[in-house]
């Protein structure tokens, strides 16, 4: 007989009872049962053995079953307002849930709060959820008279004679649950917003409307979620990037998804690519160079236009050769090292490059800075003997911690993808590889998961993936194995013996991409970059007119010592308007300059946070600047 956990901690024995009929009364709250690490539904009986425990609205693992719940409250709304609008999927996800749907006429943000209001009414129903079992020929045919011709698709993928609907009121929806007891559960929701999405994902498929929503257990929650939500907002790159005029993306002439650098995020770009290259060659790295195009029989030996061909546009032909634009650098790395014959002696060999690369992404997936046609990864492939790998793999993930630090990141989780079912190369190889990342992810203090069967056909990797100031996950770095390559190149190298023996080679990406990397780092700080970051360090504001010679002076005495510095002539703006539009640039220091200050040779120094420090001698305020790049501290 199975034991059942009662919220109060109370434990009872049932049989032949639903976790419903169990609690009676005490179902006020209770949310899910919670069966040997799986949710199930409230309405399913208790197993006959082991141990269960019932879930209330209060337990993170309840809040699925919510939103799910929250879901059906929507769609139930849309057909109240909408009669005749065909539904889709609408599962709980990360941050809420969605919903999509198929309108006779578009609808508009402006309609999210009469959705919104209507399923306050339907929650305020208190409408209980009860799932209903149907015959799969009944099923079949009761979606055909509602014509819910995706529902229909959805069916045809679900296995047995027996299909689960949940009716709450007049509405009735396929699905398998698990739900709430009653609508009048979910208590504190928001719709938040209005997107296209394709059917099933796919571009050739019918576009739907997806409705975006969120739900929490309590108002704090759901309070403390929206504000997050704002900043996350205030914080976009996509905003701030133009605002602070360090990049565009122009569709209608440049292209989607091809990103224009501007003055000062080019600025940003420099310093990034300077202290990458700089902490390679101290790191053992060699810097190559690779084009941006390459024959048609390149890509034919690394398998790209026979796995990869979707993801690369069309040829170039030149003299009658087909030329590809490089969807990766991985080819031409190998190109290089086989100009010539190797020696155990010479390896590894760490070859590293700021390549720009070119993947077709259909538009509906671009986004900003994140997902762009056309973008700098910061590559690396190491080539090795099999007794290297393991000191080869804790050096480049003990490189990968350092130089995220380095850009102010310090919470991280680490994945290690292992064996699939169908893979290339001796398990044996898999398992030398796995283990070293794994050992690798151990050493450093990594907490990691291991994503079982997930590596790629080519081998394992462990990618790293950071938070942000908001507590959002990235992934940035990759660190890959690649058993298929090798073989395809015929790499070899001479071993002590004389003989020619396959190298083992490691794909290694830190940043991920300088385009999606810096739209990380824009949202990351909000725009208000370190000091060794800000494009523009220091800005001179004159008082007046006839202190303009003063702040230029300033402002070279400041570049001379190696400070991004500019001197703001006023053109007609007062000081306070100068001032303010220098913190809105998130400028770091702003120094002030009037007849006092230069007849003492000092600046009023302001900092972005409106703090003011008054006057201070320019050597001062010079070596504080210095100081804050060099530590590259988030200091001012």
């Amino acid at each position: 007989m199975a034991k059942v956990i009662l919220p109060g901690g109370e434990v009872r024995e049932a049989r032949g009872l639903t976790f419903l009929e169990l609690l009676g009364p005490n179902a006020k709250e209770a949310a899910a049962a919670l069966v040997n690490g799986e949710i199930r539904d409230l309405r399913e009986e208790v197993p006959e053995e082991g141990e269960a425990r019932i879930l209330t609205l209060s337990d993170p693992q309840a809040l699925e079953v919510l939103r799910h719940t929250a879901a059906h409250i929507l769609a139930h709304a849309v057909l109240r307002l909408f009669p005749g609008t065909k539904l889709a999927i609408g599962p709980a996800i990360a941050d809420g849930f969605y919903y999509d749907f198929r309108f006779e006429s578009p609808i508009t943000h402006e309609d999210l709060a009469r959705i919104e209001e209507e399923m306050r009414r339907i929650v305020a129903e208190d409408l209980p959820l009860e799932r209903v079992w149907l015959p799969r020929t009944e099923a079949e045919r009761l979606l055909q008279e509602k014509g819910e011709v995706y529902k229909l698709e959805l069916l045809e993928e679900i296995p047995g004679e027996k299909i689960s609907f949940y009716r709450q009121g007049e509405f009735l929806d396929l699905c398998r649950g698990p739900h709430l007891p009653s609508t009048g559960l979910v208590r504190h929701f928001k719709l938040l917003d209005l997107a296209g999405a394709y059917w099933r994902g796919d571009p050739h498929r019918d576009m739907l409307t997806r409705i975006y929503g969120t739900a929490f257990a309590t108002a704090q929650e759901l309070e403390s979620f929206l504000r997050w939500r704002e900043e996350a907002r205030r914080r976009d790159h996509r905003v701030l990037g133009p605002s602070l005029d360090l990049f565009s993306i122009q569709n209608e002439t440049v292209g989607a998804g091809l990103v224009l650098w501007h003055p000062k995020g080019a600025r940003i770009r420099r310093i990034i690519e300077d202290f990458w290259v700089a902490e390679h060659y101290k790191a053992g790295y060699k810097l190559v160079y690779t084009p941006h195009i390459g024959r048609s029989r390149l890509w034919q030996i690394s398998g790209h236009l026979d796995f990869y061909r979707e993801s690369m546009y069309a040829p170039i032909v030149i003299e009658d050769q087909e030329f590809f634009l490089k969807p990766m650098n991985c080819p031409f790395h190998i190109s290089i090292y086989k100009t010539k014959t190797r020696s155990y002696r010479e390896l590894p060999i760490r070859y590293c490059e700021l390549g720009t690369v070119y993947r077709f992404e259909r538009s509906g997936v671009l986004h900003g800075l994140l997902r762009v046609r056309g973008f700098t990864q910061d590559d690396a492939h190491i080539i090795c003997r099999p007794d290297q790998v393991e000191e080869e793999i804790k050096r480049v993930l003990r490189f990968a911690l350092h130089i995220l630090r380095a850009f102010g990141f310090t919470e991280f989780t680490a994945y290690l993808s292992t064996r699939p079912e169908k893979y290339i190369g001796n398990p044996e190889d898999w398992e030398r590889a796995t283990e070293a990342l794994r050992r690798a992810a151990e050493e450093e203090g990594l907490s990691y998961e291991v994503k079982a069967g997930e590596g790629a056909f080519y081998g394992p990797k462990i990618d790293l993936e950071v938070q942000d100031s908001l507590k959002r996950p990235w992934q940035l770095t990759t660190i890959q194995f690649d058993f298929n390559l090798p073989e395809r190149f015929d790499m070899t190298f001479i071993g002590p013996d004389g003989r020619e023996h396959r190298p083992y080679m490691i794909h290694r990406a830190l940043l991920g991409s300088l385009e999606r990397f810096f739209g990380i780092l824009i949202e990351h700080y909000g725009g208000a970059f370190p000091v060794w970051l800000a494009p523009v360090q220091a800005v001179v504001l004159p008082v007046s007119e006839k202190d303009i010679p003063y702040a230029e002076e300033v402002a070279e005495k400041l570049r001379a010592e190696g400070i991004r510095a500019e001197a703001w002539t006023r053109e007609g703006k007062t000081l306070r308007w100068l001032v303010r539009e220098a913190q809105l640039q998130k400028i770091p220091y702003i120094l002030v300059c009037g007849a006092r200050e230069a007849a003492e040779g000092k600046a009023a120094l302001r900092l972005r946070t409106s703090e003011n420090l008054g006057p201070q001698p320019l050597p001062e305020i010079i070596a504080r600047i210095r100081a804050a790049d060099s530590s590259r501290s988030t200091a001012l």
